[in-house]
């Protein structure tokens, strides 16, 4: 792992504070830097989460060593000493801070240097709002905003689809950081959850795996088909007569999730809507009040996108008095004839002979009615009526 540096100095009289030790380590004599005895410093723990305390051990070998003592730019609290080392701790660290721990070792200065790594979790980990609905085929693009979060260097994005990896990348330094991965929608993302996780790894530093997991987002997918909706319906109907509705879309996915609207005129009608597979059906029970073209429409939407069909339906009325008279008209053209055929039979029963041999008044008629008045006066006038033969018709 490459070394950490300070990510930011303090400010103020830190900045004297830390030249002041650079210039003291520049001054030190050759014995001194390239002394036999060896300084050491040690951190518990190794990294320290911002804002939290940190203990400094500054310590060597040499048998003769004196005032071992810490330079830096925080306060420091001494907390034990003893031959040849001594321990600080350091509160409230927010920040990259260098560290300079020096003694005297048979009268000639011995010194080390060291960084307290400082971590901080993110304070934001989002993926970006996802599109109400996403076609299916069309490339979709997953964004997560990172804010916070150090050190940089070991701090990584992943997104996930439910518990599947689609990319991860380190997080770039800046506020906030954006990670994107670019995937191709399908039926299968419908209804699937999409996070992303920031991963800091101090496993180096004899910390953990620290996961910082964004709210997942659902996302919505569908399918709309390129020819519009059928419509079947009667192009005539009469006034205030039930006029039969259906409306059916097929490749809609998910067909389920669709709506749909029936209008006659500017009267919404109330369809059933059933859905099987792909395919989706509605149906209604129209009326219309007033005669004349009336557009039907059957519009259906998904996704934000609507399909929509139109057909024209010419409503007509009869007139009920009109049917009326005629029908009483009729009735009563058929009792006159029917009266007027019974009479002339009675009539001409009372004035002919009597018939050889007599026949039923049912017959009479029947055969009137089949021979026709022509036939019948001109069996009278050849002598009398005997069974005239009905002729073929």
């Amino acid at each position: 792992l490459a070394t950490m540096v300070p990510s930011a100095l303090p400010p103020g009289a830190s900045w004297i504070s830390l030249i002041s030790l650079l210039l003291f380590s520049c001054l030190l004599p050759p014995d001194a830097q390239g002394q036999a005895f060896q300084m050491r410093v040690e951190l518990q723990p190794p990294a320290v989460l911002s804002g939290e305390s940190i203990l400094v051990n500054c310590s060597t070998d040499c048998p003769w060593a004196e005032l071992v003592s810490l330079e830096t730019s925080l306060l420091k609290e001494l907390v034990g000493s003893g031959l040849g080392w001594a321990a600080f701790q350091l509160k409230n660290v927010t920040g990259d801070t260098l560290l300079f721990c020096y003694g005297f070792c048979n009268d000639s200065q011995i010194a080390a240097f060291s960084n307290i790594t400082v971590y901080r979790f993110p304070e934001r980990v989002e993926l970006a709002p996802l599109p109400p609905w996403q076609p299916v085929g069309k490339r979709l693009l997953l964004s997560c905003l990172v804010s916070g979060g150090a050190p940089r260097d070991h701090l990584t994005v992943a997104l996930f689809k439910g518990d599947e990896e689609l990319g991860r990348q380190p997080a770039a330094k800046g506020e906030p950081t954006e990670v994107t991965v670019t995937v191709l929608a399908s039926r299968d993302d419908h209804g699937a959850n999409f996070s992303c996780r920031t991963e800091l790894d101090l496993r180096s530093q004899g910390l953990g795996l620290f996961q910082n997991s964004s709210a997942p987002r659902k996302l919505q997918t569908f399918a709309m088909p390129m020819t519009p909706p059928r419509l079947v319906v009667s192009r005539f109907s009469e006034v205030e007569t039930s006029l039969p509705v259906e409306c059916t879309l097929d490749g809609l996915f998910p067909a389920s999730e669709a709506q749909v609207q029936l209008v006659l005129g500017d009267q919404s009608l109330n369809p059933t809507v059933v859905s099987h597979g792909d395919t989706l059906t509605a149906t209604a029970t129209a009326k219309a009040a007033q005669e004349g073209v009336h557009k039907i429409v059957c519009k259906v939407t998904l996704g934000g996108k609507s399909l929509e069909t139109r057909e024209n339906v010419t409503v007509y009325s009869r007139n009920p008095l009109a049917v009326t008279i005629t029908l009483a008209v009729l009735a009563i053209l058929g009792l006159v004839i029917v009266a007027a055929a019974l009479m002339y039979v009675f009539g001409v029963k009372k004035s002919r002979l009597p018939l050889r041999p007599r026949q039923p008044e049912e017959a009479a008629a029947a055969v009137i009615l089949s021979l026709g008045l022509s036939g019948y006066c001109k069996a009278e006038a050849a002598g009398g009526w005997r069974y005239p033969r009905i002729p073929h018709q």
